[in-house]
């Protein structure tokens, strides 16, 4: 029985403590549009479709149904070299994942200016743990393209359609 009472004091400590730092689970992104065309795609068309969907947002299949449109231009990845060790064997990379994408009103005939997300990242890298590090360069990658997907909805977010006008 008190072991019963002590996790539920711990619990309800847990939540007061997180409750007054500040935190809250994610809301709602707060979109201005509710029907969304995309034109073109990239490897973070998937996420970032579930992600409108679950923000109320319809991706019709034409554009003239709606309210605002996106252009997924291009993405791509792009590994450096940051270091080297003594013997001349690389140390460290610089992993970089790019997305390009311009929006506009649908009811505009004129795009808005192009626009860039990138995310960085930087890696040790050993030829002895190649099969972990080969691993790990996927997740990294992985993380940046979620970033991504996070950074442009807030960047969708900001985008506000023409009011109609009236007939």
């Amino acid at each position: 029985m008190t072991r019963h009472i002590a996790h539920h004091l711990t619990v309800l400590s847990l939540a007061f403590i997180m409750t007054a730092c500040g935190f809250h689970l994610r809301g709602l992104a707060d979109l201005s549009f509710n029907k969304l065309y995309i034109k073109g795609s990239s490897s973070i068309s998937k996420e970032l479709i579930s992600s409108l969907k679950t923000n109320g947002v319809t991706i019709v299949k034409e554009p003239e149904d709606a309210e605002m449109m996106l252009e997924l231009m291009s993405d791509g990845v792009e590994k450096r070299i940051l270091s080297l060790g003594g013997s001349g064997s690389v140390r460290e990379f610089e992993l970089f994942y790019r997305v390009k994408f311009r929006v506009r009103d649908a009811s505009s005939e004129l795009w808005g200016q192009e626009q860039l997300i990138e995310s960085r990242r930087d890696f040790s890298y050993l030829d002895t743990e190649l099969l972990a590090k080969s691993y790990e360069e996927a997740q990294l990658y992985e993380d940046m393209r979620r970033d991504a997907t996070r950074e442009l909805m807030r960047r969708l977010v900001a985008q506000k359609p023409k009011a109609k006008a009236a007939k």
